[in-house]
């Protein structure tokens, strides 16, 4: 018997050495941070928790992303190209031009999380998610939300962007109001160290998966004052003073070699000298609120680092810090306040001329696939698993944020599945890093892009790149070739020089692109894309009312909800009840708004069933004063499913328009089924 005990405890002693000898993994991630902000790759914000990292890790040159937000998150959680999980675009829309683009995190991709739980990993995320459709956010199905994804835990925000002030928030798949003296980047700092105190307390045993998706800094504009203080003189010197010490820091540092040559100040950016003194105030300041939210991410940082280190798991922990694109140059403000003080009333971008400074020393941004645009800083952390000899060094080689996967897989002793909860999975497309840990190659191969029509390919030295403004038709004539080794800052075009070697590295993008579903390229603009989504009406309600506007005037009595009892013909349909009629039929509605051009005509069809005999009226209108209706009909239903479709007039005016149901003067009592509502756009 003792002899069975002794073997069942050694055992026991086994399986936890084991478990132990399995990295913990921290993957952080800022949001819209340019590659030369942090201390580590030249900025002068205050980042000294990160800059420690790099200081005793590894950082690349040349490391990265997928140009915007939503790919890159769905490339970073999957290892497969944003296109192949789902999200070739953003998550405000399905283009409708294939599973590529249905921009929503699909069924044939698994995230690193879904993998990790499969060798015995507990999973945890915080901060920004952004790989679910905004409609089925908005209409709450949490089908494709972090928990449904693999995390055992998760808090943060599922849309792409908040009031830092104010967000509404989302704990596991509750969703509720930010409490009072709220502020977001410390919500995910310190809700972070609580997930890592409980797991330390109570789960020790097992390592750890913890994806932290800061926003951080992405617009809007806010900070907390004491932050802002630190940086309100230090931007007075300008962008053009600004951009220039960056970019010397870089050689110094040896990130760039002493021969590279930064790109020149953008053509859209006036020289700093050339601006009034109101406007140096202004613009000065706006990026100092900008350096304060990575100053409140990085000191976040360092609470994360020290809870690791106060449990003795610091030097167990892979971590992993990135951006998810390049720089954001997008013009935003939309706040109640136009003051310029990262105040909640507050809602603004640091604007172009600042993204160039964070950009140094390449050209463009976010959106984009020239450097400026998908080069991330990359900072890897892990004591136990990188050479020490490698501490404060840089990778010579480059790589791409599908790269992670791979690695976490490498690390866990995982296996990546074929097959998953049913559904055939992509093959993984990146390269493990492990042998960048130890100072080796790991002949990463050709990466591709495509983003809005800009698409790139990186092969060995060669980079084939294409910038594609909106609404313009792409062309090979925009094609760009450079020599990464001599020419990292892509200065030197030689694509004239080498016509054959473009030639051939565009057939292997197409072939790839063709593969993966990114071709034809879709080159219209964003809110074409938009527009043409919004005629794309939620009608079968399978993201419940995702989309619909729904109004209960005060004090009248009924509701709108879904109903998931198959009443028509989907499994959902709208169930539209009325206790008590009011004097307006506008005083319980459901309305949907889009975007029409004058003379266009238009189709709505919808079925519909009741409990009783009623009305409600149906309407096709503008959403301005006045309101003239193209349809305006009253509806009169009875129990029996049955099928409606009217025509519009035509549309008299360019403008916002809305297809409105109208209930508030429906019999008493009556109970309403709505379903396969569809807006057809005809010629006349």
């Amino acid at each position: 018997m003792f002899r069975f005990a002794v073997l069942i405890f050694l055992l026991g002693v086994s399986v936890f050495a084991c478990a132990q000898s399995k990295p913990n993994i921290l993957l952080i991630m800022a949001d819209d941070m340019g590659y030369s902000d942090i201390g580590a790759y030249g900025g002068e914000i205050r980042t000294p928790h990160l800059d420690q990292l790099a200081k005793e890790g590894i950082r690349y040159r040349q490391f990265y992303n997928a140009a915007r937000c939503c790919p890159t998150r769905a490339s970073l959680l999957t290892g497969l190209y944003p296109h192949q999980a789902g999200m070739g675009w953003m998550a405000a829309a399905d283009l409708g031009t294939g599973p590529a683009y249905q921009d929503n995190l699909n069924n044939e991709c698994v995230t690193i999380a879904e993998v990790l739980k499969t060798a015995g990993y507990r999973t945890y995320m915080t901060g920004k998610w952004h790989v679910t459709n905004e409609r089925k956010i908005d209409g709450e199905v949490i089908d494709n939300w972090p928990r449904q994804r693999g995390f055992d835990r998760y808090f943060g925000i599922i849309p792409g962007g908040a009031n830092y002030f104010t967000p509404v928030l989302y704990s596991d798949n509750r969703k509720y109001k930010a409490p009072d003296d709220f502020y977001l980047t410390n919500a995910i700092s310190d809700t972070s160290v609580r997930f890592l105190k409980d797991h330390f307390r109570s789960q020790k045993q097992d390592p750890f998966f913890m994806y932290v998706a800061y926003t951080a800094p992405h617009w809007p504009l806010h900070a907390l004052k004491a932050t802002i203080d630190k940086y309100k003189t230090e931007y007075k010197k300008g962008w053009d003073a600004v951009r220039a010490a960056r970019f010397k820091k870089q050689k110094e540092i040896g990130l760039f070699v002493a021969s590279a040559v930064s790109t020149p100040r953008d053509t859209a950016v006036p020289a700093w000298d050339q601006l009034t003194g109101q406007e140096k105030e202004e613009m000065s300041m706006r990026m100092a609120i900008y350096a304060a939210q990575i100053d409140i991410m990085d000191e976040g940082i360092g609470k994360i680092i020290e809870t690791l280190s106060a449990n003795n798991e610091l030097d167990n922990t892979l971590i992993f810090f990135l951006s998810d694109n390049g720089a954001c140059a997008e013009f935003i403000s939309s706040g109640k306040s136009k003051a310029v003080d990262g105040t909640e009333a507050t809602f603004e971008s640091y604007r172009l001329p600042w993204a160039n400074v964070s950009s140094t020393p390449f050209q463009q941004y976010k959106h984009f696939t020239h450097e400026g645009g998908i080069a991330t800083p990359l900072i890897v952390h892990w004591p136990k698993g990188i050479a020490a000899r490698l501490n404060n060094q840089f990778v010579s080689g480059y790589g791409h944020i599908t790269d992670i996967m791979a690695t976490c897989v490498a690390v866990s002793g995982a296996q990546y599945p074929s097959a998953f909860h049913g559904h055939n999975i992509h093959p993984m497309e990146g390269k493990s890093l492990l042998p960048h840990f130890s100072g080796q190659s790991n002949n990463r191969g050709r990466i591709y892009w495509e983003h809005e029509a800009n698409i790139a390919l990186r092969d060995g030295k060669w980079k084939l790149v294409a910038k594609t403004p909106e609404g313009e038709k792409f062309t090979m004539a925009s094609l760009q070739l450079y020599d990464m080794d001599a020419d990292p800052t892509e200065m030197k075009d030689l694509s004239r020089k080498e016509p054959e070697r473009v030639k051939a590295l565009y057939a292997d993008w197409e072939q790839w692109a063709r593969k993966i579903g990114a071709f034809p390229l879709d080159t219209r603009e964003y809110g074409v894309r938009m527009q043409a989504y919004r005629r794309n009406i939620n009608g079968d309600f399978d993201d419940n009312l995702g989309g619909w506007n729904i109004h209960r005037a005060e004090g009248m009595k009924g509701s709108i909800i879904v109903d998931e009892n198959s009443r028509i013909s989907g499994k959902k349909s709208a169930f539209i009840s009325v206790s008590q009629p009011a004097a307006r039929p506008a005083a319980l509605s459901m309305l949907w708004p889009f975007k029409a051009r004058q003379g266009e005509h238009f189709l709505l069809r919808m079925k519909t069933t009741a409990n009783q005999n009623t009305r409600f009226f149906v309407r096709l209108e503008s959403t301005g004063a006045g309101a003239p209706k193209v349809i305006d009909q009253e509806l009169q239903i009875q129990p029996g499913v049955e099928g409606f479709e009217f025509t519009s007039a035509a549309i008299p005016e360019n403008g916002m328009y809305r297809v409105g149901l109208y209930f508030g003067t429906a019999a008493p009592g009556s109970e309403v089924w709505i379903d396969d509502v569809e807006l057809v756009a005809v010629k006349k």
